[in-house]
């Protein structure tokens, strides 16, 4: 006779089953998934997040992966040097900063993927000054905002960027001669870490703004200390006679890497 009092006890099931190295947590099993769908980041974060073996091989392969792929000349431009492949930052900054646009307190848009971008190491030579114009520094095209409050007539673009090698950079330098204070209150929004404000340290070169086509003053921009770059800048309506000049009569080189999200 079956003891009333005695309590019902279930074995309780694992969240997830564990396939060992055969399934879908084997890296090259994975690898074959993402090739398969063109390694489309919503995707790569939504596996990232189911549990923390997956967020560990997102880490250790699936993020250079994303970057290699989908931006081949810039991974590679970034990571060259380093036969280990490893870059200042890490590889999940980096591909946060790709797709990812920031947005900014005075739109009315907060953080989003951006549909596409275009990061030019052409463009990155406009926002280094005259004697930090041997480093290597990929910007994008600014995303367009609405700004809150705006008349109308202007945008507030949120553009970002990476150097390469930052720490043996001449902009560094620059910062730390001129002993730039890091700031209080802004954080990098990819990799988290501390900003120096290059308006603040004086080190926005006025072909920066023109490149963006926004008026002098308009514009703003951070540095971390992996060397991301963030900033905004007021966006005016050009003309058709208001052509953008070429930097020192260089065109856009066909190495930039065109981004869809």
């Amino acid at each position: 006779m079956m003891n009333s009092s005695r309590p019902l006890r279930f074995k309780q099931p694992s969240r997830l089953p564990s396939f060992g190295e055969t399934g879908i947590e084997n890296e090259q099993v994975l690898t074959l998934v993402f090739e398969s769908i063109s390694w489309d980041i919503h995707t790569i974060c939504a596996v990232a997040s189911v549990s923390r073996r997956f967020c560990a091989i997102a880490r250790r392969v699936l993020w250079r992966s994303l970057c290699v792929h989908r931006a081949p000349g810039m991974a590679a431009a970034l990571s060259g040097s380093d036969p280990s492949g490893r870059i200042d930052g890490g590889w999940q900054a980096l591909a946060k900063l790709m797709f990812f646009c920031g947005g900014g307190e005075s739109t009315r848009s907060p953080g989003h993927f951006a549909s596409e971008s275009r990061f030019s190491k052409t463009s990155g030579k406009f926002f280094l000054p005259k004697n930090c114009r041997g480093d290597l520094l990929y910007v994008s095209d600014p995303c367009e905002h609405e700004a809150v409050g705006g008349g109308g007539e202007e945008n507030l673009g949120v553009f970002r960027g990476v150097f390469r090698e930052f720490m043996r950079s001449k902009t560094r330098q620059c910062l730390v001669r001129r002993q730039a204070e890091l700031e209080e209150k802004v954080r990098c929004p990819y990799c988290g870490g501390r900003v120096w404000s290059m308006k603040a340290a004086r080190l926005v070169p006025k072909s920066a703004a023109r490149r963006l086509g926004s008026r002098d003053g308009g514009l703003e921009f951070y540095v971390c200390v992996n060397g991301h770059l963030h900033g905004t800048c007021w966006l005016i309506p050009l003309s058709s006679d208001e052509e953008e000049r070429d930097f020192d009569g260089e065109e856009d080189d066909d190495s930039d890497d065109f981004l869809r999200g």
